[in-house]
Parts: C-alpha cells; structure tokens; sequence
C-alpha cells in the first residue's frame, strides 16, 4: 500500500479527538512531502540533526515534534523551530528548554515523559517524580516551557492486557494532573503496534511511522 492510503486507513481508525503524528525518523524528506500533500501536517523526529535538516528543506507549515529521548546539549539546535517535545525526562532537561527558548522568544510546549513500561530501556518520571516536579517552585517560574500533558510507552510485549494496564494507569495520573493544571490538554500514548488500545484507554495523540512509511529502513 502506498503512504496516501496507508494514511487513509488510519484516519478512519482515529477520533477527532486523537491528534496522528506521523513519525517520518529515517525516512527520505520525499515521504513526507508524500504525507503532507495528503493534509498530514504533524510529524516525528528522533534526532535533532535530521529534523532540523528536514525542517530547512520541507514545508514552513509543518509542525516538527521531537519524539526521542533527547539530550541537553541538542536543545540548542531545535529552539527555533520545534511545536512539541514529547520526552521531558528530567528536570535538568525542562531548564535547558526554557533557557535555549528564551534565547528565540518563544515558548515551547512539552511533554513530561513518565516511565509506565515494566522494561529499564525507557525514560521517564515516576509518579512520585512528576509530582514533586509540577509542585517545585523553580518549575513554576518558567516563562519559556508550557507543560501541555503526558506521554508514555508501554511494554513492548504481545500481552495485551498489560499494555492496556499501562496506559489506563497513565490516564489516570493526567486525570489526576489535569484537575489542577488546565494546560493539561494533551496525552501522548500509542505506537504503531498498540494505538488502537491507547485510543480506548484515553490517548489524544498517537505517533505512527511504520504503518505510514514501511518497515524502518
């Protein structure tokens, strides 16, 4: 199948209320451009220096979100230009947002990454982390972040009763959230292997490459 109907078969699969980021990482600036004259607006990157190249050369219109685990030292180079950055996994890394943000005048939306997944190989905050996080005073104070809601993976596993487990437990901590911070809008869950689970457990935005794109190069 071709990525025009390749995004036509998910978009029938997604609410109104599910925003799709198209993860286009490793994949040639011609499948976006594909993507996005199809209307697909959103994509994902993992590395800084290939979006930023891919930034340079597509669309002005096209909203980069950094889906990765980033580094500090990267921020600099994606200050510009990134809308949203799913994987803020410590408080060292939302400092170094803000600081690289104000040098632009801008405001940048995140994501506070929270380790949900019974694996080691994934980032994030814990419950207890998070909370102390939101309610620092030094958090607060930030002019150029704006913590727009969660994200977390689930287990990369075939039971689907734990995956369901994990992402019904996110919801659950940005419920909590939500009823004190009205920025509160967005919970990214769900990959191509399991969105349709996140969806029903409350996700309102996905990230799918392979089932756009193919299979990862």
């Amino acid at each position: 199948m071709s990525i025009k109907e390749n995004l036509l078969a998910i978009n029938k699969t997604i609410h109104d209320t599910v925003t799709l980021v198209a993860v286009s990482k490793t994949k040639p600036m011609s499948y976006i451009q594909e993507a996005y004259d199809e209307g697909q607006r959103i994509f994902g990157e993992n590395r800084v220096q290939e979006m930023t190249e891919k930034w340079e050369n597509l669309p002005k219109d096209i909203e980069w979100h950094m889906i990765g685990h980033l580094q500090r030292n990267k921020v600099k180079y994606m200050a510009e230009y990134v809308s949203l950055v799913h994987g803020v996994d410590s408080p060292r890394l939302l400092a170094e947002i803000n600081k690289q943000a104000e040098k632009h005048n801008r405001i940048i939306s995140c994501l506070l990454q929270v380790h949900i997944a019974e694996e080691d190989t994934k980032f994030g905050f814990n419950e207890e982390e998070l909370l102390e996080l939101v309610d620092n005073e030094q958090f607060k104070a930030y002019k150029n972040v704006k913590i727009v809601g969660l994200m977390g993976m689930a287990t990369f596993t075939d039971n689907l009763e734990q995956i369901r487990k994990e992402f019904s437990g996110l919801k659950s901590l940005f419920t909590k959230l939500k009823s004190n911070y009205t920025d509160f809008t967005t919970l990214s869950m769900g990959m191509s292997g399991d969105y349709k689970i996140a969806i029903e457990e409350g996700s309102t935005m996905v990230r799918i490459g392979s089932s756009i794109f193919g299979s990862r190069n």
